[in-house]
């Protein structure tokens, strides 16, 4: 018998109706992960930043997003799934090297500094929560990440990552020690309050470039290549078009919960800031780690303390997604073996990348690197690199020499175009700010 014409037991079949919570979660996957990553430390002190300047008035931007991210990374994982290639490894068939090196070689330092200034938050959260040397907890974290994702049997990997996802609900748990005017919240979140405010743009442009950021792209494409190689009963759609219902039926699933979850936490970080530190006056916070610390004398020592190991939990789960993103891109730019299924001496090169990454993130936290103008910097390359590579996947993705007959179309093309024009809009206004 076929793996194409088996019996499916991948978890692809009959999820969508009749599918218990344990065994949703269980199904639920690149989709999951790639939506809590997407809040890392980096995100979370976005969020705060406009939750402190601007109270509830930036929530409607998260409804915006949502679609958007939701179509873009649906597409990105509908690559990977239908030609068992990630989008690095599809684009440099495609289009001249030279261009995919330079957006590579782009995507791969705006993660590293991301890196970076994730485990400083992540050292700081830990210094406020029990005391001790910032930078031993700096490189503890740092070794720990590089670890799980040499050394530790992909499926169980795997299965760390899904649960370090639980960690963001500690933001959701934060609402609930608040007081928060729900009215007033509901009410922003559907109708937009324009400011006059010099940073009221800027801050949209920052939360539209740290929600919807290309190394999470690269991620969703690669673990749908990766899953294929795991799940023997799973073929690239190309080989097995028997499997593309129920494959695009998780995908579309797993993508729309993992996107959700995503922005509701964004939500409720803006909305636990904006409903506390705004009206103390407190509108300077420049990192998340800094939030924390302030919502303690106004939001009480639980909501605290829940913010700090909110941090600690997302960092665990984004360091490993922004090195292993940025080693799969290069890696397949440069056409090496790789994935996380691989043993480490099959896949030296691979994980050298994820280890280097990791290992330079660190370092940057001995440096004298301001880690707020170093973010800002990799949030302008996010924001640029994010076009062409949503303009290629785009191209690809609707191309029938590379997608056959699952090529994207309709509603879902249009929005993923629409996508890279907000994305290239965003980008004008940032240029517009600068000047």
């Amino acid at each position: 018998m076929s793996r194409a014409n088996g019996k499916r037991q991948d978890g692809e079949r009959n999820l969508v109706v009749g599918a218990s919570k344990p065994r949703l979660f269980k199904l639920l996957g690149p989709g999951l992960i790639t939506g809590a990553s997407d809040d890392d430390p980096s995100g979370i002190a976005t969020y705060s930043q406009a939750g402190a300047l601007f109270g509830f008035g930036l929530l409607w931007t998260m409804v915006l997003c949502y679609p958007l991210m939701s179509a873009v990374q649906e597409i990105s994982a509908r690559v990977g799934r239908t030609t068992g290639k990630g989008l690095a490894g599809n684009i440099v068939r495609r289009y001249p090297p030279s261009l995919v090196y330079v957006l590579v070689g782009l995507l791969s330092l705006a993660n590293i500094i991301n890196i970076g200034a994730n485990l400083g938050a992540m050292g700081d959260a830990v210094t406020l929560l029990a005391g001790g040397p910032r930078i031993v907890f700096v490189i503890a974290f740092g070794l720990i990440c590089i670890f799980m994702e040499v050394f530790m049997k992909y499926t169980r990997y795997v299965a760390v990552l899904k649960w370090l996802t639980l960690a963001l609900f500690s933001y959701v748990a934060t609402l609930f020690v608040v007081e928060v005017p729900w009215g007033e919240v509901l009410k922003r979140l559907v109708i937009p309050e324009f400011s006059s405010n010099a940073h009221y743009w800027e801050t949209v442009v920052a939360i539209f470039g740290t929600t919807i950021s290309p190394y999470l792209f690269f991620w969703q494409a690669s673990q749908e290549v990766e899953d294929i190689h795991e799940k023997p009963k799973r073929e690239p759609l190309l080989d097995a078009p028997k499997q593309a219902k129920s494959a695009e039926e998780r995908i579309r699933l797993d993508t729309l919960i993992g996107m959700a979850f995503s922005n509701i936490v964004a939500i409720a970080i803006i909305v636990t800031v904006g409903a506390t530190l705004h009206p103390a006056g407190i509108t300077n916070i420049e990192s998340s780690a800094q939030a924390a610390e302030a919502l303690k004398p106004v939001g009480g020592e639980l909501a605290f303390a829940l913010f700090a190991i909110g941090i600690i939990g997302t960092g665990l789960l984004s360091i490993p997604v922004l090195a292993g993103s940025a080693a799969y891109a290069i890696g397949e730019a440069l056409k090496w073996k790789v994935g996380l299924s691989l043993k480490p001496m099959e896949g030296r090169a691979f994980y050298g990348a994820i280890a280097v990454a990791t290992l330079i993130g660190i370092a940057i936290n001995f440096s004298s690197i301001n880690p707020i103008k170093a973010l800002y910097y990799s949030a302008v390359i996010n924001g640029v690199v994010a076009v062409p590579i949503i303009a290629f996947m785009m191209l690809i993705a609707a191309d029938d020499g590379v997608m056959g007959r699952f090529k994207v179309a309709g509603w879902l093309k249009w929005l993923g175009w629409l996508t890279a024009l907000v994305m290239g809009l965003a980008c004008v206004a940032m240029a517009l700010q600068a000047l």
